[in-house]
C-alpha cells in the first residue's frame, strides 16, 4: 500500500472525510470500519490514525462542517438587502447545489447524524434547529410583507426542505435533464406555490 498524498487543494484529512462520507452513505456509518476505508483511499489502517483520531471523529467532521455550511450560507443571504423572494430563491439554489455537489456529506449529514455522540449530537441539532427557525423567521417575514402567500411558515419550510432533500432519489436519474434545468424548475415551483 502506498502513502496517502494530498490531491490539488484537498488536503490529507479532508481526502479521508470525503472518503468516509462516501463509504458512510454506501454501507451507514455503524456498518462501515476504519480497515474499508484506509483499503478505499489505498492505505494501511494505521496510517489513517495519523490523521485521525477515529470513526466517530470522521462522522463528526462532516456532520458539523455541513451545518457550518448551511448556516454560513444562511447568514451571508439573510444580510442582503434583498427581497423575501430572491433571498429564498438564493437559498433554495443553495441547497441544490449542495445536494448535487456534496451529495455524500449532506447524505451523510441527514442520515447518520443520530450516531453522534455528545456534545456533537447536541451541537448538530441546536444548529440544525436554528437553520429551519431562521428559514421560517424570512418566510414569516415575505408574508407580513404580502411578498408570499398566506401559507404557514413552518409548511411553506418543511415543503422547500423536504422537497430539495428529496434531489437523493433524483442522483438516480441525472442523465434525463441537465443540473441546471433542474434546479431552475425546482425554484420555479417551490417558489410560484408561494409568492403572492
Amino acid at each position: 500500500m502506498s502513502k496517502l498524498k494530498a490531491l490539488n487543494n484537498i488536503s490529507r484529512k479532508d481526502l479521508i472525510i470525503k472518503n468516509a462520507a462516501a463509504l458512510f452513505r454506501k454501507k451507514g456509518f455503524s456498518a462501515s470500519s476504519m480497515r474499508e476505508l484506509a483499503m478505499s483511499i489505498g492505505i494501511e489502517a494505521p496510517s489513517l490514525y495519523n490523521h485521525i483520531g477515529s470513526k466517530s471523529e470522521l462522522l463528526q467532521a462532516i456532520c458539523i462542517k455541513i451545518a457550518n455550511t448551511f448556516n454560513t450560507h444562511l447568514d451571508l443571504t439573510l444580510l442582503s438587502n434583498a427581497s423575501t423572494i430572491d433571498k429564498l430563491d438564493v437559498l433554495i439554489r443553495f441547497h441544490i447545489r449542495m445536494m448535487l455537489d456534496e451529495f455524500d456529506e449532506v447524505f451523510v449529514a441527514n442520515h447518520e447524524w443520530k450516531q453522534l455522540e455528545e456534545p456533537y449530537l447536541s451541537n448538530f441539532l441546536s444548529q440544525r434547529k436554528n437553520y429551519e427557525n431562521r428559514l421560517v423567521q424570512l418566510i414569516r417575514e415575505g408574508t407580513d410583507q404580502q411578498e408570499l402567500k398566506g401559507i404557514h411558515p413552518h409548511v411553506a419550510a418543511l415543503t422547500i426542505l423536504s422537497s430539495v432533500r428529496g434531489l437523493e432519489f433524483w442522483q438516480r436519474h441525472r442523465k434525463e435533464l441537465t443540473i441546471e434545468e433542474l434546479e431552475n424548475n425546482m425554484v420555479h415551483h417551490l417558489l410560484n406555490g408561494l409568492i403572492k
